[in-house]
């Protein structure tokens, strides 16, 4: 390099080498997960279990009178330990609180988190996270009465609304009711346990909070029946498995089980029949279930995880039908989790 350098015909020649390589330490240096590609999969296997952040609420993370987690964000906790391990047992949920939930993460206390994270900008860019796929669109929602006989949120003229004080759902409630060009009038209240005494004793027709808070709210009301959510979202809230920044290969992995449980459901596989799908001509379908290994392969993976997920768990249809659906006490409608030819946001990119 030193001769080279001693034939350069200008100062110009120079400084663009000397520039070029600058450029280089400094990408170098501002690409740390190159250096720890693989650490915190490295770390899962050799400690033997996948460790996951969870919340507590009915329906999609709860202990059972055994002990043993239940719900719709678990379930996709032991979809990623059948994709590691093969084996659904292989994962330890900690209740953790919203406060705590990211430091925790961040700290390496969890490998993932799917504890209801809304993923946000600052939360990737500023905090140093990255999310997989979204799992629940969530938003701000509208809990009403039965009797009242509203379908739709624009039939709520003049309802007075139970509102948490300083939150972003204060402005939220203003703007629908803006936007729909009727009036209301805010129960203002300060403690967010407060919400359901004073919307069962009548303080306030309407309740707002987002929506899987309020189906939460709903079934511990005295007669869940008497009540209602309302089909409108009136705010986004995308909630995504969250991990730390600097491994590529965990984050692939979390990515392609969530799209696992999407695209089963696209083709129609469930848990049911997956095993007749195992006979197909569908090339797609042959990647897809590790009749063709290749795919698997490619990613490091057991051919058959898309198979073992969907044998054990379900399709995200049934994952969601049988934590928080319809027929069960949170009664919940898909909405915006339906599949994308269904009218909702589900897609999942192709397996090829």
């Amino acid at each position: 390099m030193f001769h080279a350098l001693k034939r350069l015909p200008s100062k110009i020649g120079l400084s663009r080498i000397v520039a070029v390589g600058v450029l280089a330490l400094a990408v170098g240096a501002a690409l740390p997960s190159a250096a720890r590609a693989g650490a915190t999969l490295d770390a899962i296997k050799a400690r033997g279990v996948i460790k996951v952040g969870v919340g507590t609420a009915p329906g999609f993370f709860t202990p059972d009178s055994s002990g043993r987690w239940q719900g719709f964000f678990v379930d996709f906790g032991r979809a990623l330990a059948i994709a590691v391990f093969n084996d659904p047992d292989k994962v330890q949920f900690t209740n953790s609180s919203p406060q705590q939930r990211l430091p925790a993460l961040q700290s390496g206390e969890f490998d993932i988190l799917l504890s209801g994270v809304t993923q946000t900008i600052s939360r990737a860019t500023h905090l140093g996270f990255h999310f997989g796929p979204v799992i629940f669109y969530d938003g701000q929602g509208l809990l009403v009465a039965k009797k009242l006989g509203i379908t739709k949120g624009s039939q709520l003229d003049g309802a007075t609304v139970c509102v948490q004080t300083g939150t972003t759902g204060e402005l939220n409630i203003a703007d629908f009711f803006r936007q729909n060009k009727i009036s209301f009038k805010p129960v203002v209240i300060e403690e967010t346990s407060q919400f359901r005494d004073a919307f069962a004793t009548g303080r306030c027709d309407v309740l707002t909070q987002d929506s899987s808070d309020l189906a939460i709210e709903r079934i511990q009301l005295p007669k869940p029946d008497d009540y209602v959510l309302l089909p409108e979202r009136i705010s986004k809230e995308p909630l995504a498995p969250a991990i730390r920044y600097g491994d590529d290969q965990w984050l692939e992995i979390v990515n392609w089980v969530v799209y696992a449980t999407i695209q089963a459901e696209e083709y129609g596989i469930t848990s049911a029949n997956v095993d007749s799908f195992l006979t197909s001509d569908d090339p797609g379908i042959k990647r897809f279930l590790g009749v063709d290994p290749t795919l698997g392969e490619a990613a490091k993976l057991d051919p058959k995880f898309a198979y073992t997920i969907i044998k054990t768990l379900g399709n995200y249809g049934e994952i969601f039908d049988r934590n928080v659906g319809p027929n069960t006490k949170v009664g919940f409608e898909r909405g915006y989790n339906r599949l994308w030819t269904q009218g909702g946001l589900l897609y999942s990119p192709p397996f090829r």
